[in-house]
């Protein structure tokens, strides 16, 4: 199925989900937008989404140290706490359909989002 079908199938739905993407990737700085979709399309199993994504990330000045480590990205030492909730929730998010829980994920996120938004404040 691709997005052309997802829009005809439910085309309020996928108007919603598409003004929810856009103002998440407003709150979200270039680097991690490009984390996120390399590790989406990485669960997804999407040659051509990966391919696309690393090539974008690489142009927005992403290391290919850390784009390399990224399907390991809980054991590699070169992710800010910020990128590894984003990463965490969009590992859960991807995942839903499989039934995997989100809490964890989402109260990690939730940490980050609070930490950032106090040390920006001051």
């Amino acid at each position: 199925m691709t997005a052309n079908d997802l829009f005809a199938a439910a085309p309020e739905l996928m108007k919603k989900w598409a003004a929810i993407s856009v103002a998440a990737v407003s709150s979200l700085e270039p680097t991690l937008i490009g984390l996120v979709e390399i590790r989406a399309s990485q669960i997804n199993g999407c040659a051509n989404c990966i391919n696309m994504h690393t090539a974008e990330a690489r142009t927005k000045g992403e290391t290919e140290q850390r784009i390399y480590l990224l399907s390991a990205w809980r054991d590699a030492p070169f992710y800010t706490d910020r990128e590894r909730a984003a990463l965490g929730w969009t590992e859960a998010l991807t995942r839903l359909s499989e039934g995997h829980a989100h809490e964890s994920a989402y109260e990690l996120w939730r940490l980050s989002s609070a930490k950032r938004s106090r040390s920006s404040s001051h």
